[in-house]
């Protein structure tokens, strides 16, 4: 099983290609469904990881994939550039999740 990345900026590739993470890049709604597609398809894909900004993108599909789908494991991971996130939302996740102010 490995990792493999679809990522939308080659510096979030790069960073990960370095760590020895394969993937691509997707610039369209279009071409991140397909690579979706593709990853899933891929047996050897144990961990799929997909930037903020192109999950919001196809929803739907990303959501499906991570509600029914037993291999790949979608994560969606920020990038260096801006992310939706609100500033505190990583510890606010494990407060309500386990009711410990970190």
């Amino acid at each position: 099983m490995r990792y493999f990345v679809i990522s939308d900026n080659s510096d979030t590739l790069t960073g990960l290609r370095l760590a020895g993470i394969e993937g691509t890049r997707a610039d369209t709604r279009e071409e991140t469904l397909s690579a979706i597609e593709a990853a899933v398809q891929d047996p050897s894909i144990g961990i799929l990881l997909i930037t903020e900004k192109l999950a919001a993108l196809c929803p739907e599909q990303v959501n499906a994939l991570k509600l029914t789908s037993v291999r790949p494991l979608l994560v969606e991971i920020p990038d260096r550039h801006h992310t939706g996130r609100e500033p505190d939302s990583i510890t606010r996740y494990i407060r309500e999740a386990i009711g410990i102010k970190v």
